[in-house]
């Protein structure tokens, strides 16, 4: 399959749906087979991109689909709270696995690696660039580095409790600076997917409520144990 040149990817997931096929690590489903079937199940269902995680669930997905894929590697560091493709091998991987995009750890944190080189290893590897940012100056940085997407995906998830709702302001304010938008982050029902993109997105993934099925079974199961 030929590689999809840059403006094409833009203009494929502009105003589209990324699904993110992430299984829960170390469940059941966290197998490559399976992550290549959501993946597909994903582009039938009229997913305008992916995103998956590891080098072997993107081998194993990238002959089965021809939409976008956004590839990352989470690695658990002992000296670094950054997960999300720390190690510039970690982009040459994804890249010779297929990605058309990779994504790396856009927040202002303690990294292995950083973030300039990042970006250029990205581009000199034929990839699109992606940062997951947590707030408006990591995201105005990212751009200014010349990341091609800047994603809101790390906001709320850098310390402290969880908001229940995404953030939909951060995407207000990057889209107002002139990025290409990724909305990510607590978008968990179609309303919200929807509201992501009205208020001015490019495009917007969704993982948990679509992949990782001890989640979604456990939402159902407290519900209907809270019933009176």
């Amino acid at each position: 399959m030929s590689k999809l040149s840059h403006s094409d990817v833009l203009t494929q997931i502009t105003k589209g749906f990324i699904s993110s096929c992430q299984p829960v690590d170390g469940g059941p489903m966290d197998k490559p087979e399976i992550v290549a079937a959501m993946a597909q199940a994903s582009q039938h269902g009229g997913a305008a991109g992916l995103r998956i995680e590891g080098v072997e669930n993107l081998k194993a997905t990238r002959p089965f689909v021809t939409i976008p894929i956004i590839g990352i590697k989470k690695r658990d560091l002992p000296d670094s709270p950054v997960r999300i493709t720390p190690f510039l091998q970690d982009i040459e991987d994804l890249a010779t696995a297929g990605a058309d995009i990779i994504a790396v750890d856009g927040t202002n944190r303690p990294r292995p690696v950083d973030i300039e080189s990042a970006v250029k290893k990205i581009h000199e590897c034929g990839c699109l660039a992606m940062a997951d940012c947590s707030n408006l100056e990591e995201g105005l940085y990212c751009q200014k580095l010349g990341f091609d997407i800047v994603g809101s995906t790390m906001s709320g998830y850098t310390g402290g409790e969880i908001p229940r709702e995404p953030d939909y302001q951060l995407v207000k304010d990057l889209k107002a600076a002139g990025c290409f938008v990724m909305a990510e982050g607590r978008y968990n029902t179609p309303e919200l997917a929807k509201t992501a993109i009205e208020i001015g997105a490019d495009a917007v993934t969704v993982g948990s409520a679509l992949t990782r099925l001890e989640h979604i079974v456990s939402w159902f199961a407290n519900a209907v144990k809270s019933a009176n």
